[in-house]
């Protein structure tokens, strides 16, 4: 019989398998459909990361709701609200990957495509966000961001329903939230029609949404150990890559888990694509700038996505799944980010960049 680490790697190597097959057969990206909606007003990258995010929430509060997971184990439902973290982390993710060209899950496809760019990416991000959790960058998160945190009543957690209604909220009060705003993002995604005509987009949609929730049922219920109960999860890039590294290097101390599972499987799952697709191809930095631009993103990245709790999908898909108050602050700060690092990119200089975002004449 399986133990729970190793249901919850191969579910997680499934689930992340789905998002590689997604990243590179369906183009989805979560910095390209910001780009697209910044610079070229074109919106169905941005309605399909919508779609995605009302199936994962949809799907995942009706598992709550069958008593299937507990959410409460997730590290997003906090008594507090880390709004400096999300705000100052999610900026710094945000600028981060805009200079890398895409966030810690567009990584993970790049290097099944071949990129060696990527692996850099991989281990700069992977090692800084372990500086953050656990080393020497942990001790300034601790002492400068968590203090920017705002401690809730007792009782209550971040939940938009607890929040809302209280302790007391009711199933048929949270349904209805939980209903319009999945109907809401939905209709906004498929109303046009725009999205409908894509059917790669339409269908990563759908297929990323469902492994969201499918991450909370596994680690939930396939893999819970009732004898050693652990937090569920679900798919996150930033604090996985840093434990697939520590697993390798400490392969006899360290045990899988579902996150580990993840990063293999969106790497399997881009490569497989890409050799179905006949575009593998192996490619690497252009000269010193482009490298040094990569380990700068990928710094930021690492120590802003431990910051903020997430990345874009960790913090825009699986923590808006449990209706977590930090998701939207966490992305509207990575988005503010990413168009300032974008606008940067095209320019050479901060300056202008920042003028631009606020909307100021240069």
């Amino acid at each position: 019989m399986l133990n729970p680490s190793t249901i919850a790697f191969a579910c997680g190597f499934a689930a992340g398998a789905v998002l590689g097959v997604a990243g590179r057969a369906g183009r989805f990206c979560t910095l390209a459909m910001l780009e697209d909606a910044f610079f070229g007003s074109d919106f169905r990258r941005l309605k399909s990361f919508a779609l995605a995010a009302a199936v994962a929430l949809l799907a995942t509060q009706t598992l709550v709701e069958f008593g299937v997971v507990d959410l409460s184990r997730s590290i997003y439902l906090t008594s507090s609200i880390g709004f400096g973290g999300a705000i100052i982390g999610g900026l710094m993710f945000g600028v981060g990957m805009a200079l890398v060209g895409t966030c810690g899950f567009g990584t993970l496809v790049r290097v099944g495509g071949g990129d060696l760019r990527a692996i850099v990416v991989f281990l700069v991000l992977g090692l800084s966000a372990l500086a953050t959790m656990r080393g020497v960058t942990g001790m300034l998160r601790v002492r400068l961001i968590e203090p920017l945190s705002l401690r809730l009543p007792e009782g209550t957690n971040q939940t938009l329903t607890s929040l809302l209604g209280g302790p007391g909220a009711g199933l048929a009060a949270r349904t209805l939230l939980v209903a319009s705003i999945a109907i809401a993002l939905a209709f906004w995604a498929l109303a046009d029609g725009k999205l409908i005509r894509s059917p790669r987009l339409l269908t990563s949609g759908l297929a990323v949404g469902a492994a969201i929730a499918f991450g909370w049922f596994a680690t939930g219920w396939l893999a819970d150990d009732e004898f050693d109960p652990a937090r569920v999860s679900s798919l996150t890039f930033v604090a996985p890559l840093g434990d697939s590294i520590l697993y390798i290097a400490t392969f006899s101390g360290a045990r899988l888990n579902f996150g580990i599972g993840s990063v293999a499987g969106v790497v399997a799952g881009s490569f497989a694509a890409a050799l179905f697709a006949r575009g593998f191809r192996w490619e690497a930095c252009d000269d010193v700038h482009e490298l040094k631009r990569h380990m700068t993103g990928a710094l930021l990245m690492g120590v802003g996505g431990i910051m903020s709790m997430g990345c874009t999908i960790g913090q825009g898909l699986s923590a808006f799944s449990t209706l977590a108050v930090s998701a939207p602050i966490a992305m509207l700060a990575i988005a503010c980010g990413a168009r300032l690092g974008l606008e940067f990119t095209m320019t050479g200089e901060w300056l202008p960049a920042v003028r631009r975002l606020f909307g100021a004449s240069t």
